[in-house]
């Protein structure tokens, strides 16, 4: 176990083994607990006193399935309180194989001074200049750095957005075809990365320096059972593989909860058009993919690859959340437009939610039409060159009320909502008011107790103690480093008994049942 500690002011590297009050701690309960007690809380988020942190799960570069999830914090520049986005693909693992606990980036480089951090496979690390990099878009960036360094490594990056330091900035991190198409897009992560002066990190896949296990055969055991109720669970072994998560927006529209038209109505006329069995059946036509492994290790796959009409490329993964900002939020019901609208998000480095929920603000202002694709892209491409309308836009929805004097702007903590409105789900609503992520989809999610009827999505009755527990499961969730799809499988207590095995293997601790 050890951190990497880059001094961006000095340009300086220290390896350190992690203090003991660190000690056990993986994800975001460890960034989390950096933040608390190494960030000064009335710190400007985009200056030297912040620190960016990047940790793999406890159970990350283990023989452990679908734990390649990498838990980025910092105070955040948008809800200006601790924050953690988490973001798949590959990193994760690279990280967890070369038993590096977390990555913490503090001060600040000089204006216009922009590097890129490399950790061999021997967990060396070193910075390079990122002269030639700079303004370049990640598609573009991440193929240059694999030309240079080489396809056996996992890259986060920034694209133009970061940059600019807009609220809205993502990290974008590769999948297993080294596309810069997964995310930690929420809270502006993006933006403190490049006020550090952080373009990208580039981590060597290959490495062999791994923590060991104080019981491989107990862990082996352990992880086979946890698997096979992946695969044998309904949800998770057969609709998110057909569908992807994209299979919500039916159920979630016909509770009303499907906020749509900027929020002002919680069901979209034209859901059809934008659901998965909608997607699902334009990928299959044209020869893409409805089932891909986008993350290292996953055996759900719930990714897709979308293509255009002529069997090109146009983005990976085509996600619920983003179905939603683009499509219901702003009345444009093409899925060829709002799968480019995710290219694009991953392209410049934004988050789609925050993204797609600004532009739905700048059109119930009147900017815009409701529906209109042509002016979407147009304000994406305002975004892209940084003009001064772009820059809010990508500062996201609250700044785009402000400048239009627009008196709706559904956000929590000036973060955009999640695609569940928490007026029909209030619940949800619990956890987007008391969470200090705002309003986050993986927070404290309850759409699976609405869908299943086991909660009253419109009654007072639970709903506190429901959004309490979800938020304390899933806070323990993201400190394994295990994907929240595969995650929902330990509601069985065959898969649960096997986590704490697992974690009891990894550690070298026993559950109480069990002293």
């Amino acid at each position: 176990m050890k951190f990497l500690r880059i001094n961006m002011s000095k340009k300086e590297i220290n390896v350190e083994g992690v203090p003991v009050q660190y000690a056990q701690l993986g994800g975001r309960g460890l960034t989390s607990a950096m933040i608390s007690a190494e960030i000064p809380p009335t710190c400007n988020a985009l200056g030297p006193d912040n620190k960016l942190i990047f940790a793999p799960g406890l159970l990350s570069g283990t023989t452990l399935v679908s734990t390649s999830r990498l838990s980025v914090g910092a105070k955040s520049p948008l809800t200006g309180a601790i924050k953690e986005s988490n973001a798949g693909g590959t990193i994760a693992t690279s990280l967890g194989k070369l038993g590096i606990t977390a990555v913490i980036v503090e001060g600040k480089a000089p204006e216009g001074d922009l590097s890129i951090l490399i950790i061999d496979k021997n967990g060396t690390a070193k910075l390079e200049s990122a002269a030639g990099y700079t303004g370049m878009r990640t598609y573009e960036l991440a193929s240059n750095l694999f030309e240079s360094f080489g396809k056996k490594n996992s890259i986060l990056c920034i694209g133009p957005a970061g940059e600019f330091q807009l609220g809205s900035a993502s990290i974008q991190s590769t999948d297993v075809d080294n596309r810069p198409c997964r995310a930690a897009g929420r809270g502006g992560l993006g933006a403190v990365m490049g006020s550090k002066g952080l373009k990208a990190v580039v981590v060597d896949s290959r490495g062999g320096g791994k923590d060991a296990l104080t019981d491989p055969e107990k862990f082996r055991q352990a992880a086979r059972s946890f698997a096979q109720a992946i695969r044998e669970n309904p949800f998770t072994g057969k609709i998110l593989p057909s569908l992807g998560t994209a299979a919500l927006v039916g159920g979630v529209n016909s509770l009303g909860g499907f906020p749509s038209y900027n929020a002002t109505e919680g069901q979209f006329d034209r859901w059809e058009k934008i659901s998965g069995e909608a997607l699902a059946s334009t990928i299959k036509d044209r020869g893409g993919k409805t089932t891909h492994m986008g993350c290292s290790q996953c055996i759900i796959r719930c990714s897709n690859e979308y293509v255009n009409k002529n069997g090109g490329y146009v983005t990976s993964s085509l996600e619920y959340e983003t179905i939603w900002s683009m499509g219901g939020m702003t009345g444009i019901d093409d899925m060829d437009t709002i799968a480019q609208l995710d290219f694009l998000c991953d392209d410049l480095g934004l988050d789609t939610m925050n993204t797609g929920v600004a532009l739905a603000v700048a059109m119930d202002a009147g900017h815009a039409e409701f529906g209109d694709s042509k002016a979407a892209l147009e304000m994406f491409e305002e975004i892209a060159q940084g003009t001064p309308f772009g820059k809010i836009l990508g500062n996201g929805p609250d700044a785009v009320a402000k400048h239009l004097n627009h008196h709706r702007s559904p956000t929590a903590k000036h973060q955009s909502i999640a695609a569940y409105d928490p007026r029909a789900f209030q619940g949800i609503g619990v956890t987007y008011a008391t969470s200090p992520m705002g309003a986050d989809h993986t927070a404290g999610n309850l759409i699976g107790q609405y869908l299943s009827g086991a909660l009253d999505p419109l009654g007072t009755k639970g709903q506190v103690e429901a959004s309490l527990n979800a938020q304390i499961a899933m806070a323990g969730l993201d400190c394994t480093g295990l994907c929240l799809l595969a995650g929902g499988v330990l509601a069985n207590p065959e898969a649960s008994k096997a986590m704490v095995a697992m974690i009891g293997a990894k550690l070298g601790t026993k559950p109480e049942s069990d002293v």
